[in-house]
């Protein structure tokens, strides 16, 4: 089986072609001591990537690869772009790319399970100055990918309220350093519940 993670630089966590330092590899790292040498790994997440840009590179990093799963966290820089650079995407419009991302890529690979995470975010040193467009512009974008996966049947992740519950036992920036981009502690929390929700709605176990 091989695993496709697309992303920002959440999922790329300095990969430089190999996994990187984040849930990926951790994700990588157990599944492959549960399940030895079944499992293959390609981490092809982008450091500032947004919706349009996972789609733009869809033939080259997805489908030439011909992955039986793909998992896809992508949606805080289509908000976060928007400050300073007003280079963001809509909430509207990212639904739309994500949809087509989606439906594209079941059209080429109809046997793919797609694993849709859901964006998050924590008020901390990169998000506090403006802290009320991070919260309801990622929670737009978070319930945009909710509904995608809901209109295609496709594994839905959600992650932001683990990592509020996680806030009531360490600070924010314990688990995402900057308020976007997690510390190792929270990487491990995003694998431990990817690991769970694969095992569970992918291999039905």
């Amino acid at each position: 089986m091989k695993i496709l993670f697309m992303g920002d630089s959440i999922t790329d966590a300095g990969r430089n072609g190999a996994m990187g330092q984040g849930y990926p590899l951790l994700v990588n790292a157990r599944l492959s001591v549960l399940y030895p040498g079944k499992l293959k790994f390609i981490n092809n997440g982008i450091s500032g990537n947004r919706i349009v840009d996972l789609y733009a590179r869809i033939k080259c990093d997805v489908w030439n690869h011909e992955p039986d799963v793909m998992s896809v966290l992508i949606g805080i820089n289509d908000v976060w772009h928007e400050i300073g650079g007003k280079n963001g995407v809509d909430a509207v419009r990212f639904e739309r790319m994500l949809t087509m991302f989606c439906e594209d890529t079941l059209e080429r690979l109809p046997d793919i399970k797609i694993m849709l995470m859901e964006p998050f975010v924590l008020r901390a040193g990169a998000t506090d100055a403006n802290w009320d467009y991070f919260d309801s512009e990622t929670k737009l974008r978070a319930d945009r990918v909710k509904r995608v996966a809901e209109k295609f049947n496709l594994v839905f992740l959600p992650l932001q309220d683990m990592f509020d519950k996680a806030c009531e036992t360490a600070s924010a920036e314990f688990w995402l350093h900057d308020g976007v981009h997690p510390s190792p502690a929270g990487h491990q929390l995003i694998a431990d519940k990817w690991i769970g929700m694969f095992e569970s709605k992918i291999l039905n176990k």
